[in-house]
């Protein structure tokens, strides 16, 4: 269930690094271009698939938006139910919400309130591209669990290391980076 050097690789190299994106000091990371090689994107969900195959999930939970990319994909691969958190105001029915810290203030996201078809103790999986501060993703570990769903573990295809993102986000869930260090 470990990616091979050779995949790591191949996953890597299909990353562009965008500098000073999208302010002067960050290095962004574009997954556009992993999205759009065809033997990078499947190297990734034959890793997720092999991975969370006998995790008796019942949903996946995608994070607005890149990881509704790799959650859509990846629930249709183990046959279960796709579930979008979405940002404040996106949803059209009767949803909870959260707020969590931005660098400059806060924002919120959201899910329907029958996101997992009243399924008290859903296994979820919770999914996005990168995990930097963690507030998004606590966030969203948050609201799985007050709508009675429980979050098994949250994935990640990459993650920048912020030490206090993982203490923040462990305290609510196992978490799972494909590439690590970048």
């Amino acid at each position: 269930m470990t990616l091979s050097e050779e995949d790591k690789k191949v996953l890597l190299e299909s990353i562009r690094d965008i500098p000073n994106f999208p302010k002067e000091g960050i290095l962004f990371k574009d997954i556009t271009t992993l999205l759009s090689n065809a033997e990078a994107f499947g190297v990734l969900m034959k890793h997720l698939h092999e991975r969370y195959n006998d995790y008796n999930l019942d949903f996946i939970a995608g994070i607005d938006a890149r990881g509704f990319i790799f959650g859509a994909a990846l629930a249709q691969m183990l046959n279960i139910g796709f579930v979008p958190i979405r940002k404040k105001g996106k949803l059209p029915y009767t949803t909870i919400s959260e707020s969590y810290d931005l660098e400059y203030g806060t924002d919120e996201i959201e899910v329907h309130i029958d996101a997992f078809t009243n399924k008290k103790g859903a296994r979820v999986l919770l999914i996005d591209d990168l995990m930097a501060t963690g507030g998004t993703a606590t966030a969203a570990a948050t609201l799985i669990k007050k709508v009675e769903a429980q979050c098994v573990e949250a994935c990640f295809i990459m993650n920048l290391n912020f030490e206090d993102a993982q203490e923040k986000l462990g305290a609510h869930t196992k978490i799972y980076t494909v590439l690590e260090n970048l």
